[in-house]
């Protein structure tokens, strides 16, 4: 029990008042006073309290409603509440405890009894005050552990997307476009999975995974890869294999983001109809974030310039994706592609070609 607790003595008579406190001060307790209910609440709402002695006859606020609003208030809800009276009738101390007090004491107040009735009352709030400190610790360390947590995630996290853009910029050194093919394709692939309606954490994943999905054409040869004319049969089946290899690479992660890396890679080429490659899958055999990668990247190199093209109108470019639906692409994913067309075209303005 602490060494000096504080009363808050409650009575519109000041001599009951002083009785009490000439029957407490002596025994080592502080008290303050009060003549009314409100000017109570307003001690209660500025100071702290171990124990109330509240008288329950007074003018304005009679104590039941004093202990009614102590007991509303969140920080006092605990507080012991003593409520002193003349009155003996079992109805008014039943209305009493329906209020929330925790004891009564007679009038005339009784030395011993006051003594007797404040103690173990005390060491209650001595018991609870420790519950809520010790509580309150405890929520302080786990959220320090949880922050620290969050912020090694954070630190795991940062790794590993900055490994990812070191992997992804390896093919910038055969394809000048390249690095700005990424950035726009990644950032239409996130706002057509947003559209289509993924989840967030998966929205954030295929941001990052997309990035990976032309990895494989780091083993594609140059004279491939840059050729200004159309690919021939052999060259052809030797391009189509930088999925397999892209998939390779990334194979055997523990990291999600590298896993739908994988996925990506290997599935971004697949079609609708399942006239794609390497697998042909066919619709919903084609992962979903394939689907959303497929749209982005084949958007981005119709409306950008490569070594074997030129670069198609908006008009065309929209046009051959609307035509695609439902063969070469997830009627769905379309939908969503052209729901965010004036974001499509933002990402492609703000991120154009130099």
């Amino acid at each position: 029990m602490k060494d000096h607790p504080v009363m808050l003595i409650v009575d519109d008579n000041l001599q009951n008042i002083e009785l009490m406190q000439a029957y407490l001060e002596p025994k080592g307790y502080k008290t303050v006073t009060a003549t009314g209910g409100q000017q109570a609440l307003d001690i209660l709402a500025n100071q702290p309290i171990d124990l109330i002695l509240l008288d329950i006859m007074m003018p304005g606020m009679n104590g039941f409603e004093v202990t009614r609003r102590v007991r509303g208030d969140a920080l006092l809800k605990l507080l012991p509440i003593v409520l002193i009276t003349a009155l003996r009738e079992t109805k008014e101390r039943v209305k009493g405890i329906d209020a929330g007090c925790d004891d009564f004491i007679t009038k005339p107040v009784d030395k011993n009894e006051l003594l007797s009735r404040v103690k173990p009352l005390l060491k209650i709030k001595d018991y609870n005050d420790l519950r809520t400190n010790y509580q309150k610790q405890l929520e302080a360390e786990v959220a320090q552990r949880t922050e620290s947590l969050k912020q090694a995630m954070l630190s795991l996290k940062e790794a590993s997307l900055e490994t990812i853009n070191r992997l992804t910029k390896a093919a910038e050194y055969k394809d000048e476009e390249t690095g700005a093919h990424i950035k726009r394709m990644s950032l239409y692939s996130e706002a057509v999975a947003r559209s289509y309606g993924l989840d967030e954490t998966t929205v954030e994943n295929i941001l990052f995974s997309a990035s990976m999905h032309d990895l494989g054409k780091i083993s594609t040869p140059d004279h491939i890869l840059l050729k200004a004319g159309q690919l021939d049969a052999a060259e052809w089946e030797i391009m189509k294999q930088h999925t397999v290899v892209g998939a390779n690479i990334l194979s055997g992660s523990d990291s999600e983001v590298i896993k739908l890396g994988e996925i990506i890679a290997r599935s971004h080429h697949e079609k609708w109809d399942g006239s794609g490659y390497p697998d042909g899958l066919k619709g919903n055999e084609i992962p979903i974030s394939a689907r959303v990668v497929a749209i982005a990247d084949v958007f981005d190199a119709l409306s950008s310039k490569r070594p074997y093209k030129k670069s198609f109108s908006q008009e065309k470019t929209f046009a051959i994706i609307k035509d695609g639906s439902g063969n070469h692409f997830d009627p769905a994913v379309v939908d969503a592609f052209f729901a965010v067309q004036e974001e499509i075209l933002a990402i492609k303005q703000k991120y154009a070609e130099k």
